[in-house]
């Protein structure tokens, strides 16, 4: 499902429409995360533009000179079970007393009629994906996938009249599948990339201190993996795969049931190959340590850390998810892989061969990643935003 053209103008670079009052309803904003990294920066872009903007959420950490109205949802992050239901009513009542101009929520998180719903995952595909193995984890992710997935529907029929922004054209057709009375409603704006901070060759002084510190010899090749929810991200393939790939070590970034991963590596022996780093904020270093950027997912919606990776200049190695599949040339900037540990491993061998086919695939990661600009992320939903205000007033 591509962009409706009556949704949004092709000339995404169009600065004519007058800048407005919007406000983002969001549970976090910030530096840390994928969703949370894209709101900051829309929200920036759009500030630059001379946009009023107020922000309604749980944490907005942007820099203090941004001037940006931040009304914080005061209450609890966890559990989700409690946390979810906590920020609806309390969100919904910051909204209503503080709304200005066009307001877009992220998903189905107040109860307030809004003009524009930001989709970065449909949660009718799956349900939740506990980031722990125990049985406690495991009924909490159950439920709170379940209350999701029918507020989901409530918030949805209730915007009916809203527009539906999936940040793929994955996540756009989802979206059309699953509500087929919204269809004419949704269209879809590609998440951005920073170009400028993840580039080639950046932090290279701080990639062979972090190196040092992880005690990683510099003879040894590095695939990174990042991201939380590992058991979906398919952490565990990446560990099978390092039997079979002797000269890989992998620096994991995220958080998850390290015990259990370190376990699993150990009994495969390749325990001393798997370095931790935990969350962190300063995912361009992480970039600037590797060699390859490897993501086994079973289910993404855009995957930002993936064009991240390729603005970094690194070969990618990824399935087919959504977002991925619009960025990954098979066999040009990077390989599709699936889940099997031998079809990693094989890819890892390929790439530990030939250097000049790292630099080949790595170069043309770059490249490919310039398409998918903030610039044009912004336009786009500036664009959006001046016509849902145009459709007000009339």
């Amino acid at each position: 499902m591509h962009a409706r053209a009556d949704l949004v103008p092709s000339d995404v670079t169009d600065r004519s429409a007058a800048p407005g009052a919007v406000t983002i309803v969001a549970h976090d904003i910030g530096s840390v995360g994928g969703m949370e990294r894209v709101l900051a920066e829309l929200i920036l872009g759009l500030r630059a533009r001379g946009h009023e903007v107020t922000v309604i959420a749980r944490t907005c950490a942007l820099p203090q000179d941004a001037g940006v109205k931040f009304h914080r949802v005061r209450g609890p992050s966890r559990p989700a079970l409690l946390a979810y239901p906590w920020f609806m009513l309390a969100g919904s009542l910051l909204l209503w007393r503080w709304r200005r101009g066009v307001v877009q929520a992220t998903g189905a998180i107040v109860f307030n009629r809004v003009d524009v719903v930001a989709v970065h995952y449909c949660h009718q595909v799956g349900p939740a994906n506990p980031s722990r193995s125990s049985a406690l984890f495991r009924v909490h992710a159950w439920l709170v996938g379940h209350l999701l997935r029918i507020a989901e529907r409530m918030y949805f029929r209730a915007n009916r009249s809203a527009t539906f922004v999936g940040v793929s054209e994955g996540v756009a057709e989802e979206v059309g599948e699953h509500y087929p009375a919204l269809r004419e409603r949704v269209m879809s704006i590609h998440n951005g990339v920073d170009t400028v901070g993840f580039s080639p060759g950046a932090r290279e002084p701080d990639a062979r201190a972090l190196r040092a510190k992880l005690d990683i010899s510099a003879d040894r090749l590095i695939a990174v993996f990042v991201g939380s929810e590992w058991e979906r991200k398919g952490l565990a393939p990446l560990i099978r795969a390092l039997a079979s790939a002797a000269d890989w070590d992998v620096v994991v970034a995220g958080d998850g049931d390290r015990q259990r991963y370190q376990e699993l590596a150990d009994s495969l022996g390749v325990g001393g190959a798997i370095h931790w780093l935990g969350v962190t904020g300063d995912v361009q270093l992480v970039y600037a340590l590797a060699d390859v950027f490897v993501l086994p997912s079973s289910y993404e919606t855009f995957s930002l850390v993936t064009f991240e990776a390729a603005a970094s200049g690194l070969p990618l190695l990824a399935t087919p998810v959504s977002g991925v599949r619009e960025l990954i040339d098979d066999g040009q900037n990077g390989f599709l892989i699936d889940r099997d540990p031998q079809t990693i491993a094989r890819r890892l061998n390929q790439l530990s061969e030939d250097v000049s086919l790292r630099t080949r695939l790595g170069r043309s990661a770059r490249e490919s990643a310039l398409g998918f600009s903030w610039e044009q992320m912004v336009s786009k939903h500036e664009q959006l935003y001046a016509r849902v205000a145009a459709e007000r007033r009339v």
